[in-house]
């Protein structure tokens, strides 16, 4: 990335773009050779097609030619106004980059705007929940940056969560859903395949499957049981009932991230899982997470938003 970074890139740039257009300007001069006086008829090339067809030396329409000249002279601009030709500066001698354009707007967008949020940093979340026009920003900004993964119903998919429903990862406290836009989630299950071997973990897969009350094999039921509650219960605790300091799921409940199939669980318990929820605080800011955790709340706590 450093070699990207040097000043050479800047100029080696600008001579391959002001070679180009200097090449197009002899070009079209040179296709103004042609003149016909008026009522003279063009040469042909020798070209034809389909017998009759054949192609005419007419020169270029001057209207054509003009718009020609027009978008050469606006590129020659644009290159002495912005950063093309003067080592990565403007005319005015400052550095442009799109991340300074972007910053700079984003910082007008917040100084314009930044108010209408902060009128609700110092309410609780649960009463965000209840007050409609917090609800409707709460929403505006889901539907901008968490669609992506939760969906426009927040129903979620496989490997992204419902956010609902009642069940919850990392709990669903307002102040968990606070916590878990703001810093983020990474959570993890270790891949068991290696160590447990192929037949080991159909047992564990099938004893999973009896936690929740699904149909399973019941002598692979009984022998999974003993290497759950030798490997698995550190996470899913005796009972399987997860455990949301840890981010472990329940697993005695029909709630599956990945698919509650057998062979999704065996998947699972053979490859391990990794998932990431990016942390929102830095580049939302307090205000905006704040809002976004009220709308949040709300999804699963229906009545209490109401």
């Amino acid at each position: 990335m450093t070699d990207f970074q040097s000043i050479f890139w800047n100029y080696w740039i600008a001579i391959i773009v002001i070679g180009g257009i200097v090449a197009m300007t002899l070009l079209l001069m040179s296709q103004g050779v042609v003149k016909l006086k008026k009522g003279e008829n063009a040469d042909v090339t020798g070209h034809k097609w389909d017998g009759d067809l054949e192609e005419f030396n007419n020169p270029l329409p001057g209207w054509w030619v003009m718009m020609f000249y027009m978008t050469i002279v606006f590129g020659v601009i644009y290159l002495i106004i912005y950063p093309g030709i003067w080592g990565g500066s403007g005319i005015n001698g400052k550095k442009w980059t799109s991340t300074s354009q972007y910053n700079i707007e984003m910082a007008q967008a917040n100084s314009k705007y930044q108010g209408l949020y902060d009128k609700y940093s110092a309410m609780p979340i649960a009463a965000i929940a209840q007050n409609q026009e917090a609800k409707d920003m709460g929403k505006r900004l889901f539907l901008t940056y968490c669609i992506q993964c939760h969906g426009a119903d927040a129903r979620g998919a496989k490997g992204f969560p419902n956010l609902t429903d009642g069940d919850w990862l990392h709990g669903g406290s307002p102040e968990k859903i606070l916590e878990s836009i703001a810093n983020g989630r990474h959570g993890q299950m270790p891949a068991w395949g290696a160590v447990f071997g192929e037949e080991k973990v159909k047992d564990v897969a099938n004893y999973v499957l009896q936690l929740s009350g699904k149909p399973r094999n019941e002598l692979r039921a009984s022998r999974g049981a003993e290497t759950f509650k030798q490997t698995c219960v550190a996470c899913h605790g005796a009972e399987g009932k997860g455990n949301q300091d840890l981010g472990a799921p329940n697993l005695t409940d029909n709630i599956w991230l990945y698919g509650g199939s057998e062979a999704t669980i065996i998947e699972t318990i053979t490859n391990g899982r990794s998932n990431v929820m990016p942390a929102w605080k830095e580049f939302l800011g307090d205000a905006k997470v704040h809002l976004l955790a009220g709308y949040v709340y709300g999804l699963s706590n229906k009545e209490k938003a109401k």
